[in-house]
């Protein structure tokens, strides 16, 4: 399995860098190699898939291509892969309901944000338990990305600090974690920017040094065939971090010319777009104001109609700031406007984190009144339900159609256990012995130590010839137990859901008779005779 998650980061990292199309196709015959099925291929390679479909910009077949990866996460019991899908779907669905420049541009309305933040909040408590690095570094950045979607950056950071940490303890998974590095530098530039539309210049102030901080860390640590472009990357976003505080004139040459090679390289204009702004206030800090309204007026003319709406608000609002300065008075009422408008974003974003958060809480304590509810129905010393819990079992149960098989279990020669090699010997034996009467039982059926040396099974949906087979299997795995002379007997009836309890009175009945026989047998209600294998 290593070494298919291992081919799946290797996709991953092309399907990011122009080969989305031919990732995609790679991705479905892999999928397909498993049954001839694309939904039974294994959960990484239908992340391969979902993050083509995104890096295409097919937002609607990301989303669709989310429901299989999903399943194939919970069939394979994986956290950070489920993690991973719930997150991709939750800020797909943002950026379909976004509003962008263009009124009549596509928008989706059917997904609401108490949707996406239920999702992103199950993503971010499921990534916390993943095990595997791959799809824990995986789940916390498509997690940091859908905070990011709604602009929560107090979120966002330690998602991608912990993407950033466990790259650097494995690093055969990811040939180049300072990305993380460079998404945390490009987060503190937005954050500032928001910040300075309010008003709140020093906290503005003190995430471009963050956003500078992060920038010459990654700058530093890149790696990897792309490593030239990732430095520049880096180095653009040092220096619109220092244009608005200890170095606007080298932060105006620096912007110019990586924006410059990133461009040559091939960077797609929106990616640099963030810049402008920057460029445009560090022209104008070191006394160049002609050219910061050239550079910003040429931004403003560049903007496309699907152009991200910080950069849009940004950008406009950086050139009505420096017509202001020249005596424009129509950019004053802009200005007015747009503060405005900047002022009900940012409460909106605070009730947003406000809601993310409660949300956060709410199901963290769910999660540990579950805990707590499941810890009252295991047994300590074996681990599988006690008593408790086979009774809340049998409840549950008796509200179903359907038949259901009861197996009472005694266990032989127990006291002797106890009364020759003393009470550690017996906690031992009593362990063995639910391990191996557990390890027959299917992943439908319920196994339980009623107290002592009984214990009890409950098989829905099995008829007679089922339950009595899983029960010689029991006395068998328990017969097999290395040093152990303990052997079980066993009592199984079968009936309605809704005559639970006449059947346990039946099983209890036959296990009787099993043990007056000898025990290390089966005996059922309905057919007295029935034994296991000697």
């Amino acid at each position: 399995m290593r070494e298919t998650t291992l081919h799946a980061v290797r996709l991953l990292e092309r399907a990011q860098t122009g080969e989305a199309a031919a990732v995609q196709a790679e991705a479905e015959t892999a999928l397909r190699a498993v049954t001839g099925d694309l939904a039974d291929g294994p959960a990484c390679m239908h992340f391969v898939r979902v993050v083509s479909f995104i890096a295409r910009g097919d937002q609607r077949a990301a989303i669709e291509a989310a429901g299989p990866m999903l399943r194939a996460a919970e069939r394979e019991g994986s956290r950070g892969w489920q993690a991973a899908a719930l997150a991709s779907r939750a800020w797909q669905r943002l950026r379909l309901s976004a509003p962008t420049a263009d009124p009549a541009g596509p928008r989706d309305a059917d997904h609401d944000t108490d949707e996406v933040l239920r999702d992103l909040v199950a993503a971010e408590m499921l990534a916390d338990g993943e095990p595997d690095p791959v799809a824990a570094v995986n789940s916390r950045v498509a997690v940091a990305i859908g905070w990011y979607e709604l602009r929560l950056y107090e979120l966002v950071e330690p998602q991608f600090q912990s993407a950033y940490e466990m790259s650097s303890a494995d690093g055969a998974q990811n040939g180049n974690r300072a990305m993380w590095l460079l998404n945390l530098a490009e987060m503190h530039l937005r954050w500032a920017l928001e910040l300075y539309q309010i008003h709140r210049v020093a906290e503005a102030e003190s995430h471009s040094a963050e956003a500078e901080r992060y920038a010459n860390r990654a700058a530093a640590e890149v790696s990897g065939a792309d490593a030239a472009s990732w430095r520049d990357n880096a180095l653009l976003y040092a220096a619109c971090s220092r244009a608005d505080r200890h170095d606007p004139a080298g932060a105006a040459v620096d912007i110019e010319r990586y924006t410059r090679r990133l461009r040559d390289r091939g960077f797609p204009a929106d990616t640099l777009a963030i810049s402008r702004p920057f460029h445009a206030v560090a022209l104008s800090r070191s006394g160049r104001p002609a050219e910061a309204l050239e550079v910003i007026a040429e931004a403003a003319a560049e903007l496309t109609p699907d152009a991200d709406w910080l950069v849009v608000a940004s950008t406009h609002r950086t050139r009505a700031v420096l017509l202001a300065h020249v005596g424009s008075r129509d950019a004053e009422a802009t200005l007015a406007y747009g503060d405005s408008l900047a002022a009900a974003l940012w409460r909106q974003r605070l009730n947003t984190l406000h809601a993310a958060r409660t949300r956060y809480d709410l199901e963290q304590l769910r999660a540990r009144h579950e805990q707590v509810a499941r810890a009252a129905e295991v047994d300590p010393l074996t681990g599988i339900a006690n008593r408790r819990g086979f009774d809340s079992a049998v409840q549950s149960a008796a509200c179903r159609t359907g038949p259901v098989a009861v197996l009472l279990v005694d266990t032989d020669k127990f006291k002797v256990i106890n009364d020759t090699r003393g009470h550690a010997a017996g906690d031992a034996a009593l362990q063995a012995i639910a391990a191996a009467l557990a390890g027959q039982a299917g992943p439908g059926d319920l196994v339980a130590r009623l107290g002592g040396d009984e214990f009890a099974a409950l098989l829905a949906g099995a008829d007679a010839a089922e339950a009595a087979a899983v029960a010689a299997r029991m006395v068998a795995a328990v017969r097999d137990i290395p040093e152990c002379i303990a052997t079980v007997s066993i009592g199984v009836a079968v009936g309605p859901a809704a005559a639970l309890n006449e059947s346990l009175c039946r099983a209890d009945a036959a296990m009787y008779r099993a043990k007056r026989r000898g025990g290390d047998g089966v005996e059922t209600a309905d057919e007295p005779g029935l034994r296991a294998a000697a």
